[in-house]
């Protein structure tokens, strides 16, 4: 019926028809509904070139679970109100789903954005379990590689017992790094593939010219990350350092 709202099903709907290169007026057909109601949810959520219905859900529900807002005579005068929810939580879709286009695994990606997204920049377990829907060990696993790539850290919440998952301060520059030793091993097989089959070869050729390709893009990304890294922390990261002396030939 018209009125009522979307479901995961209806979601799964849309993005197969925009798959298909229907508009929204012939999706809206498929699903009874109005064309608004479908042009209304996929610009919230992306729009027709990224829009996902698993992310688009997660970011519905995490709209459902927010707490009412009081109303304006209720709050202190001058105090600042927060973003408006239905922005902030397809905001919230759309950087999971950027991050995942980085290759990030799925849950870890809605991770990072949780913390992003959140005030203090951390997150309890339960609480990343809750917002992303998945299970403990999900979340345990996610955080796992996140804390292997040092993007977060774990710390001790101050009101409870309980492990606290905290951003960390570089995360920009730590996933830039992340994101190059990923190239460099690439780089640096392919560059042992071209001895291997031979340089005067079509497969020795094609294996050095893209290992030479990627290996300087590195060594150049890790330049431009050390500078920056000197002149707002005025140390070179640890992360940069091993790279470099583990991948250049």
């Amino acid at each position: 019926m018209p009125g009522r709202r979307l479901t995961k099903a209806d979601r799964r709907q849309i993005a197969v028809g925009l798959a298909q290169g229907l508009d929204y007026a012939g999706i809206a057909r498929r699903l009874g509904r109005p064309t608004s109601t479908v042009s209304r949810e996929v610009g919230r959520n992306g729009g027709p070139g990224r829009y996902r219905s698993d992310l688009a859900q997660l970011a519905t529900t995490h709209r459902a679970r927010r707490s009412p807002r009081p109303p304006a005579a209720a709050r202190r005068a001058g105090e600042r109100s927060g973003p408006d929810p239905d922005a902030a939580a397809a905001f919230m879709a759309d950087l999971t789903a950027v991050l995942i286009e980085t290759g990030m695994p799925r849950t870890a990606a809605g991770v990072m954005a949780c913390l992003f997204t959140s005030e203090t920049g951390s997150r309890t377990a339960a609480e990343l379990a809750q917002h992303l829907q998945v299970s403990a060990a999900t979340i345990s696993h996610a955080v796992g590689l996140l804390q292997q790539h040092g993007l977060i850290r774990r710390g001790r919440d101050s009101q409870s017992r309980r492990h606290r998952y905290f951003l960390d301060d570089n995360a920009g520059l730590r996933s830039a790094v992340v994101g190059v030793r990923a190239n460099q091993r690439f780089a640096t097989t392919a560059l042992r593939g071209a001895d291997i089959f031979g340089t005067d070869t079509a497969v020795g050729t094609r294996l050095a010219t893209a290992g030479r390709f990627l290996e300087q893009l590195g060594n150049d990304i890790l330049r431009a990350t050390e500078k920056h890294w000197r002149a707002t922390v005025g140390a070179v990261p640890k992360h940069t350092q091993t790279t470099r002396s583990t991948t250049t030939r």
